[in-house]
């Protein structure tokens, strides 16, 4: 059984209830998954940090067993701001008004969104496998639009993606190699993803990404900065090494940037994770 020394809670934060799981002693570190995942995704590196920081691991906001709050025209619930104001007030209900944040995929950008939100309550950052919503759509060219098309095959108009995806979630989601995924985190995933509420509520989340969460990038950029250490680790096999330099993207948000990449897939949490523990560790305990 996976967290076996972790608590498993529902937090009220007054617009959702967000399902988290936490556990160990130290500073306070908040863990965000990426989609179509659920905390689980932490599951090899959890454990380890919690000897040294108190873990939490929530799902976000329309993911998981959290809410699926109702949708709006400008799609704002499921902006990375909205999931950041999540973070912020699930921490204070546990007691930490300060902590350092590692978002992988989607929480990746909910996290450096907290840190541009909130920069008085973030510590440290470390975002994997991304570069900022922003800069992906502003660079956008055919090789970005073929490699990650799903961005926009979910941002399209509702119920478009929707009945697509509901029809067979199975051939949509986790269509390579599922062996990367202990059995127990691959059932939780799955068990999410046959849910028609949570199929809309991914749908939103990349609307909010094409729509809103670019306004806000595009609104920070070069006004505001990140004033926390960030630390970035990407896939070796994935696209974005190929695409960008990352670290001088970052470095661009924040004053403060180190990081490489890690030869593996996108998963890095789950199919290298000796070597982003490590990573991961080194930088917080700095």
């Amino acid at each position: 059984m996976l967290f076996e020394n972790f608590q498993l809670r529902t937090i009220d934060t007054g617009e959702v209830n967000i399902r988290l799981r936490y556990g160990g002693e130290g500073p306070p570190l908040l863990l965000l998954h990426g989609h179509p995942q659920t905390h689980m995704m932490w599951h090899h590196i959890a454990p380890l940090l919690a000897t040294t920081f108190t873990v939490v691991m929530p799902d976000l906001r329309g993911y998981g067993d959290s809410s699926k709050p109702q949708t709006t025209n400008d799609h704002y619930p499921y902006s990375k701001r909205a999931m950041a104001r999540d973070q912020i007030a699930m921490m204070k209900e546990l007691g930490f008004n300060q902590f350092s944040v590692v978002g992988h995929d989607r929480g990746g950008r909910c996290a450096y969104r907290l840190a541009l939100d909130f920069p008085e309550a973030i510590t440290k950052l470390a975002v994997l496998d991304i570069i900022p919503t922003g800069e992906a759509l502003r660079r956008t060219n055919k090789e970005f639009s073929l490699g990650f098309w799903h961005w926009f095959f979910l941002a399209q108009p509702f119920d478009l993606p929707e009945q697509l995806i509901g029809h067979d979630p199975d051939s949509f989601y986790f269509r390579g190699d599922r062996s990367i995924f202990h059995p127990e985190a691959l059932d939780d995933y799955l068990r999410c993803i046959h849910q028609p509420g949570t199929i809309h509520a991914m749908c939103e989340d990349y609307r909010a990404g094409a729509s809103i969460d670019y306004e806000l990038d595009e609104a920070d950029r070069g006004i505001h900065t990140i004033k926390c250490p960030i630390l970035v680790l990407w896939s070796e096999q994935g696209e974005l090494p190929k695409w960008y330099d990352v670290l001088s993207i970052w470095r661009d948000w924040a004053e403060e940037v180190e990081g490489r990449g890690i030869n593996c897939g996108h998963y890095l949490a789950e199919e290298a994770p000796k070597e982003t523990f490590e990573e991961l560790y080194n930088f917080l305990i700095d």
